[in-house]
């Protein structure tokens, strides 16, 4: 999901008394795999042997419904799974 699903990031703006406010604009919509390579340093984010060259390779082995379609059915499994062992336990 991380690399298929756009998010809003916001921009906070901080009025005359000092308030702040969060503006959500389309230019700010990426997803955090996205938002992540955006950072200043990101790498110093990565785990060990973990390469932006990895996660790239990984974030395009799929497309976005091809995601999708993968995490209905492991959430069908999931909730199957659940339902199974509340049956066992009743």
């Amino acid at each position: 999901m991380n690399y298929h699903r756009p998010c809003l990031y916001p921009t906070t703006l901080i009025d005359e008394k000092g308030k702040q406010k969060k503006k959500y604009e389309y230019k700010n919509r990426m997803t955090p795999y996205e938002k992540l390579k955006s950072l200043p340093n990101a790498d110093q984010f990565l785990k060990a042997n973990i390469t932006f060259k990895k996660l790239n390779d990984l974030a395009q082995s799929m497309t976005d419904n091809e995601a999708a379609d993968y995490l209905q059915k492991q959430r069908k499994l999931l909730f199957k799974q659940i339902h199974e062992d509340c049956l066992k336990s009743a």
